[in-house]
């Protein structure tokens, strides 16, 4: 009894799977072309200094303001 039931439960990869669990391949999508920042934005280099240098700005402002804010440092004309 016991041997038979190792029989039926050992595995066995010469055996090839029916033809009803074989899925069909699905065709391969193309990938998609990567734009860079300029193409998405349609700015030249000099403009996108500007922006960059603009953030830099605004954030270095409002650090500042927050601090102040806050009281962690105080402005020395107030």
């Amino acid at each position: 009894m016991l041997d038979n039931l190792r029989n039926q439960s050992s595995f066995q990869p010469d055996e090839e799977e029916p033809q009803d669990f074989v899925q069909p391949e699905k065709p391969k999508k193309p990938p998609k072309p990567r734009r860079s920042f300029d193409q998405v934005t349609g700015t030249n280099a000099k403009q996108r200094l500007v922006l960059a240098v603009m953030l830099l700005v605004m954030v270095c402002l409002l650090g500042v303001i927050l601090l102040v804010v806050t009281g962690k440092i105080v402005l020395p004309f107030l």
